[in-house]
């Protein structure tokens, strides 16, 4: 992986962890929908590029977003991997999956952008 992809991937994460930071800042310009998905939607985009910036070559996109995703819905059915507390709503699933296809739209968007990074 070259340093501009690697980069590129590193502001994802970064993106995504900041979306989840600010989502109580946030409260008061969205609606309660989002408010209630927003961290499983940034916590799952996120990951996808956690897995994007292994270096195994077999992973594409496609096994990025499979792994991403069994981790974060893995996260919701153990609730919190026994160590976090984890409210249970069924629409996180759901949520977990739009946070991990957002990624991948974001990735292959940024890919066709910039070819060969």
């Amino acid at each position: 992986m070259n340093t501009r992809l690697r980069t590129r991937y590193i502001a994802m994460v970064l993106v995504g962890v900041a979306f989840l930071l600010l989502k109580g800042w946030l409260r008061g310009y969205t609606g309660s929908l989002v408010q209630s998905y927003q961290g499983n939607i940034a916590a799952s985009f996120a990951t996808f590029f956690v897995f994007a910036l292994a270096p195994i070559p077999w992973l594409n996109r496609l096994w990025t977003a499979a792994l991403a995703l069994a981790v974060v819905e893995a996260f919701e059915l153990t609730n919190g991997f026994g160590v976090m507390t984890n409210v249970y709503d069924p629409f996180d699933y759901l949520a977990n999956a739009a946070g991990v296809a957002l990624a991948c739209g974001v990735d292959a968007l940024l890919a066709r952008r910039a070819p060969g990074s």
